[in-house]
């Protein structure tokens, strides 16, 4: 335990907002708890719905079963696609299952998804800026597979060949650093100056201004705890922005159990943090570990405002409304 004295600096916490969920994760949580209220449990989900220890773990006691293949979701049942999407090869091996599925992709990794199949129809090679191995870019990848390349960070681009310079687009994965992959593009501009963008940042809105955020604190803090799992692009992101901003250091734990005091040593102001799937439940357990520790001053960081919401997925909003129309009529 760390020992105050009366020539102990004044502590606090700077706490930033915007942090946590995202509209696309709270979404798709509410999606897999609707899911269950709905039609009982199990219900199954290809992949972790969202990129986090404590949220999958409180699905999965409340009846949620999460796979990684399709073929082992029993025939006839129900399963949920990720926030992170899936590839068009995913939705023909659920309807071979006759399974009956609940769409619960990110709106904005669906929109990457629509552009990618638009300039695929068009003939473009599509470098795709991105995590190889990454749900998000499995997904995407998949619906143009012989138009995308995947280009993983700016060290990457030296490999990236194209059948016509003139005709080639990039997208990215919503969830990377928006600093990094804008290094990415200015490496492959270089490359392929006739290199065209896309309509619209694929980055998210919530990863950039948690990203913008991080920054901010970093400004101040001699300690930027980021609090996600180490699976979460974004979350391991943000620790990579903290320090690139002058945080002397970062670290990303999943809870206050994974904190350290040894990490207190000399701190006087520590900057607090969460991804984009991470619920406030676990931001609150750190900030009362600090609080325990001399850091009871708590300053709210604001560097934006959200107030983007999605709909839930259809399959689920036709279901809820024959449920709702049914019991009017009863």
């Amino acid at each position: 335990m760390v020992r105050m004295t009366a020539s102990t600096p004044a502590r606090r916490v700077l706490l930033a907002a915007p942090r946590g969920y995202c509209a696309g994760v709270d979404r798709a949580v509410i999606a897999a708890e609707k899911a269950l209220e709905q039609y009982g449990a199990p219900i199954y989900v290809r992949h972790e719905i969202v990129h986090n220890k404590y949220v999958v773990q409180t699905l999965e006691k409340k009846g949620v079963i999460f796979v990684e293949r399709t073929e082992e979701v029993p025939e006839g049942s129900i399963v949920m696609f990720s926030a992170h999407g899936v590839a068009p090869t995913v939705h023909d091996e659920a309807a071979q299952r006759r399974l009956a599925t609940i769409d619960a992709t990110c709106p904005l990794v669906t929109k990457v998804h629509k552009e990618a199949v638009r300039f695929a129809k068009d003939d473009f090679d599509i470098l795709l800026i991105g995590h190889e191995g990454h749900e998000e870019v499995i997904g995407t990848s998949g619906e143009a597979p012989d138009h995308i390349t995947l280009v993983d960070g700016p060290e990457d681009v030296a490999n990236v060949e194209v059948r016509d310079p003139d005709k080639v687009v990039w997208l990215s994965q919503t969830t990377l650093s928006v600093d990094e992959t804008m290094e990415t593009v200015s490496a492959l501009k270089t490359k392929f100056p006739g290199l065209i963008s896309p309509p619209s940042d694929d980055i998210c809105y919530a990863t950039q201004n948690r990203q913008i955020a991080v920054k901010k604190l970093a400004e101040d803090a001699e300690l930027v705890i980021v609090v996600g799992s180490r699976n979460s692009s974004n979350s391991v992101r943000m620790v990579e922005v903290a320090l690139d901003a002058g945080a002397p250091a970062s670290y990303l734990v999943d809870n206050a159990g994974e904190c350290d005091e040894a990490w207190l040593e000399g701190v006087t102001t520590v900057g607090l943090t969460s991804g984009a799937s991470v619920p406030d439940i676990l931001v609150d357990g750190v900030i009362e570990w600090l609080a325990e520790r001399g850091y009871g001053d708590v300053e709210t960081v604001k560097t934006a405002d959200e107030s983007i919401t999605f709909s839930l997925p259809k399959e689920l909003r036709r279901d809820l409304r024959a449920e709702a129309a049914a019991l009017s009529e009863s």
